[in-house]
């Protein structure tokens, strides 16, 4: 379903759609009135297209805007918080999202990017998005939630090998199953998901001590550095490894003093973090589609004017097509960047291995039971 070759072929002809064809979709919005529809029905549906003008004008909008705001006292300063560096590509959308949202909105909307885990770490992050001592935050995903929002159900939305490409993903995750999953979320939480950024796609990057793995049973024993949440620590042990809870802040040192024999992340982030530097095997088995869950405290979103609530979705929207882009685009260059920069050595496992064992171990009672039964094998039929 999710072979290596399909998915890069997949990722390749998605890129070139982006800039030519590409344009922002809606993301599913239940409490905009409905004055609003005629303005977001307007907006594409396209799940990961970027538009040829925003692609272009990657930068133009986190430098001066054309609109003059700057004498506008904004009428809500929003704290956006992350613990990505600020060379990472998530950190450069949400300044591109700051000052596309400052402009449409007349200056009203000013948001203050925080990055490098400067307020939170990343669990901190989404506890405090919730109670709302942070605005917004970017670092949140459905395994994140199933944790800390005690909602163990949407913890599928992340399972490994559930869908087949990042144009499947979109479909299910900003589909009436997906608005489902958010709108249940806010209930429980206080947390509003606006929308989904791509990451990039999940890989394993072993250290030489590790050595190269290309099935599930060479993964035994392995010390693999996951997210410190039992949704994560699942898709470690559903790869055949032995799972170590780990701040994403502490990966580096962890990686080089030998703490751990591996991480998995997208390309993009290995490169940034500079995971290179103290790994040799890059394991591409493509086991998770990456993304972040752009989030706001709901409290605070359903205090806002429809129209102030409109800029803000609007300007995510044109940032995450703006981010996918950029993405997609250093997922293809970062590979060979590592390779001939580090030496790292590029190992295509066998994939089907791979996805059965994380079928069979995804198959245990407690996974029906945590998320509905058969739900995993069914959002896997919809993500085909």
């Amino acid at each position: 379903m999710n072979s290596f070759p399909k998915v890069r072929a997949v990722i390749v002809f998605i890129a070139v759609l982006l800039v030519v064809f590409g344009t922002a979709s809606v993301f599913a919005n239940g409490n905009q009135e409905k004055g609003n529809k005629q303005n977001t029905t307007q907006q594409s549906n396209s799940s990961t297209g970027s538009s040829q003008s925003t692609a272009q004008s990657s930068g133009s909008a986190s430098s001066s805007s054309a609109t003059n705001t700057s004498s506008v006292k904004p009428t809500y300063t929003l704290k956006f918080a992350t613990v990505a560096g600020p060379n990472d590509q998530q950190t450069k959308t949400m300044k591109f999202f700051a000052n596309v949202v400052n402009e449409i909105s007349g200056g009203k909307i000013k948001v203050n990017i925080f990055p490098s885990g400067q307020l939170a770490d990343q669990k901190t992050e989404i506890l405090d998005v919730e109670n709302g001592s942070i605005d917004m935050g970017e670092d949140a995903s459905p395994s994140w939630f199933a944790s800390i929002a005690n909602y163990p159900q949407i913890g599928v939305l992340e399972a490994p090998y559930l869908y087949s490409s990042l144009d499947e993903m979109y479909r299910v995750l900003l589909g009436p199953v997906g608005q489902k999953y958010w709108n249940t979320l806010e209930q429980k939480s206080g947390i509003k998901v606006l929308g989904v950024w791509y990451l990039g796609t999940r890989e394993l990057d072993l250290t030489k001590k590790a050595g190269s793995v290309t099935t599930p049973a060479q993964l035994k024993g392995i010390k693999l550095r996951m997210p410190d949440s039992a949704a994560w620590l699942d898709v470690g042990r559903s790869l055949g490894a032995n799972p170590t809870p780990l701040g994403f802040g502490e990966v580096y040192l962890a990686l080089k003093t030998g703490t751990i024999d591996g991480q998995d992340n997208p390309i993009p982030t290995d490169m940034t973090q500079k995971f290179f530097e103290v790994t040799h095997y890059l394991v591409l088995t493509n086991h998770v589609i990456g993304y972040t869950t752009p989030m706001i405290n709901a409290k605070l979103w359903n205090s806002m004017p429809p129209k102030i609530q409109l800029d803000i979705t609007t300007a995510l929207h044109i940032a995450r097509d703006y981010n996918n882009y950029q993405t997609l685009l250093t997922e293809q260059t970062a590979l060979a960047k590592a390779e001939k920069e580090y030496g790292i050595q590029v190992v295509i496992p066998n994939q089907r291995a791979f996805m059965d064992n994380a079928k069979k171990y995804y198959s245990q009672p407690k996974f029906n039971k945590e998320w509905g039964d058969g739900v995993y094998a069914k959002l896997q039929a919809l993500g085909e």
